[in-house]
């Protein structure tokens, strides 16, 4: 059944037919970090990602999850989901007090934190993968296969020292090896086929350029914005025609609270050599058709006064001009008159009535 559910996916899902520049392998995660602050002072945080979204909270505090997302709970029941919670609050509580118990003898000093990852990854065209894994203080220490613990290269005597005594522990990792073998797996694919919807979707990136702060006398930092797209994966670079400039600094791609992402590159590059470069975006939602962005040199304070504020002054100058001349044309002109007669002047009756004449 699980194997059919597997191919299922492969077919239904993204790149399912065929991989563009950007398909990577979908993962699911559950994540508990244990920070050990002192012998009694201990704090746990957990959560659940699929790829980049996160599916799941965890109150450490009553061991309930939080559903994130409509489709957060799989196709499992309310009983299978309580015993996951069962599941990661004894892990809370057990792996704490076996650090404790040997801090001197593992050669521990407070703070510490321990992360216990456990999950699967689906590659396309391959295998599922499941793992379970944990690390001290962001290092590899151990890794679950089969029905043991296994040390980590980089674990050194600490990782032995862990593997021996948590491989004493015959039913507890029979146990384990049941949930990664069947448990993860089932509801990692049911997770994606109930959240495929979200999976598949695909936002266009906004993008802009700008100025940061000046690197030095005579040079410029141009950089590209890149904000709102999904999925993650884009491709961002400065080019000079078609030649892809080596000097770009990519930063990090950073989550925005709807779940897109926003990413800048920026270009540190001599003033005088500006003209000419372009910032170019790939991203899947693009239809293969990449966003181009063209520099152009920012026009100076003095060159917009010239094209803009001078001609305005000319026009209004002509303006008033042209006013005083329609005004002179059009004014009545007074004559002197014998005294026995009015004048035919603005205001005179005679100016007012001219039926009178």
């Amino acid at each position: 059944m699980l194997f059919l559910q597997l191919v299922l996916l492969a077919v239904l899902l993204p790149g399912g037919e065929g991989e563009d520049d950007f398909q990577e392998p979908i993962s699911f995660r559950i994540i508990l970090t244990t920070s050990f602050y002192s012998h009694s002072w201990t704090q746990n945080q957990g959560s659940a990602w699929l790829d980049e979204l996160q599916t799941q909270g965890w109150n450490p505090k009553t061991g309930i999850f939080t559903y994130l997302k409509p489709w957060s709970k799989s196709n499992f029941s309310n009983e299978e989901l309580k015993e996951q919670e069962r599941s990661l609050h004894l892990a809370s509580t057990g792996f704490p007090s076996i650090f404790h118990n040997h801090v001197r003898q593992w050669q521990l000093e407070y703070a510490f934190q321990v992360q216990v990852v456990k999950g699967c990854e689906l590659h396309f065209g391959k295998v599922l993968e499941c793992f379970l894994r944990m690390a001290y203080q962001g290092s590899d220490l151990l890794s679950f296969q089969n029905t043991s613990w296994w040390p980590s290269p980089e674990g050194g005597s600490r990782a032995q020292m862990v593997c021996k005594l948590l491989n004493q522990y015959h039913v507890v990792n029979k146990i384990v090896h049941v949930h990664m073998s069947n448990i993860i797996p089932r509801f990692f694919l049911g997770l994606l086929d109930a959240g495929k919807a979200d999976l598949q979707q695909q936002v266009r990136p906004e993008a802009w350029l700008s100025t940061g702060p000046s690197p030095g006398p005579g040079r410029l930092q141009l950089v590209c914005h890149v904000s709102g797209f999904y999925p993650k994966p884009v491709w961002v670079t400065w080019m000079q025609s078609e030649q892809e400039q080596t000097g770009s600094q990519r930063g990090d791609v950073l989550p925005h609270a709807d779940g897109t992402w926003y990413l800048q590159v920026s270009l540190d590059v001599k003033a005088k050599e500006a003209a000419g470069l372009s910032c170019r975006v790939r991203h899947s939602s693009l239809g293969g058709q990449d966003m181009v962005l063209h520099w152009e040199q920012p026009h100076s304070m003095g060159l917009v006064f010239l094209v803009v504020i001078v001609p305005l002054v000319l026009l209004a100058g002509l303006a008033w001009w042209l006013w005083k001349r329609w005004k002179a044309h059009w004014r009545p002109q007074c004559t002197d008159f014998p005294l026995e007669q009015e004048p035919s002047c603005p205001g005179s009756s005679t100016y007012l009535n001219p039926t009178q004449h």
